[in-house]
């Protein structure tokens, strides 16, 4: 076999819609630049995309309209092609798990690496960072779910996960009412236990960020075990960090709780 377009059908025919270029050019016999050719050639056609050096997605006829395949479909892959361990978290995870507030319009996956985002057709995926010790802790099989597709399964945060990552990852997650309405919605499916396990690997500020949400909605049980994270707290944070005060000694008339050791800087405002 010497033609790519051959190889992508037999490729669907196999049920796989993605490839390599070392894989094709061992099947294939080409060279690399007839490879190139090839490829830019289909790529042209709508045939191809490209989300990363060297890795290809065959699209599918229905595909075209939205310039590539919903990401759940090939993020594994491309994830085991460039050697990472991944999540997929934050506001897809949120509509995974039920949060049906939340519109993800950027897929979100937490990674252990500087990457950069991109945009693949009218996807945008951005990679957010977590130090790798942090990573290793948490990203732990017991905790992760499945996300399933036509095409396989992707990794998903787990409930727990979830909540911390929004917590953690705020702006990213759409600012603190976007992570309120988050743990408004989900907040009570979440294990205690895994939550409390989970949450050491995470910024104190931001556990405590998480368990005064939690307590605002009345999750009782999960704002029980992140409350010894606050009583080792040696000074209040604001609980949303982005908002400065408009002028010097405002923050001082603030609400303070003294519970989560936290200035509550800006009302929490959800969809009911």
């Amino acid at each position: 076999m010497s033609s790519l377009d051959q190889y992508l059908d037999e490729q669907l025919a196999h049920g796989r819609s993605y490839f390599s270029k070392e894989e094709s050019l061992k099947a294939l016999g080409l060279t690399a630049e007839a490879f190139t050719a090839q490829a830019t050639r289909l790529i042209k056609k709508q045939r191809l995309v490209s989300p990363w050096r060297g890795f290809y997605i065959i699209l599918r006829p229905e595909d075209r309209v939205t310039g590539a395949p919903d990401p759940v479909r090939w993020i594994d892959p491309l994830m085991k092609y460039l050697g990472l361990d991944y999540r997929i978290s934050l506001l897809r995870a949120a509509a995974f798990h039920g949060s049906s507030h939340q519109a993800a319009m950027v897929f979100q996956v937490i990674v252990p690496k500087q990457l950069r985002a991109f945009d693949l057709g009218r996807h945008r995926i951005q990679f957010i960072y977590q130090t790798p010790v942090s990573f290793a802790e948490t990203n732990l099989p017991e905790w992760l779910q499945q996300l399933k597709s036509e095409a396989g399964f992707a990794k998903v945060a787990g409930v727990e996960l979830l909540l911390l990552d929004a917590a953690r990852y705020f702006h990213q997650a759409g600012g603190i009412n976007s992570v309120a309405q988050i743990v408004h919605d989900l907040g009570n499916s979440a294990d205690p236990r895994k939550l409390s396990k989970a949450a050491s690997a995470y910024e104190n500020s931001s556990v405590r960020r998480l368990g005064y949400l939690l307590d605002h909605f009345g999750h009782e049980r999960q704002a029980k075990v992140l409350a010894p994270f606050a009583r080792k707290a040696k000074s209040t944070k604001p609980l949303d960090p982005s908002v400065k005060p408009l002028l010097e000694g405002m923050a001082d008339v603030s609400e303070k709780d003294s519970t989560w050791m936290l200035t509550i800087n800006e009302p929490v405002e959800i969809d009911v």
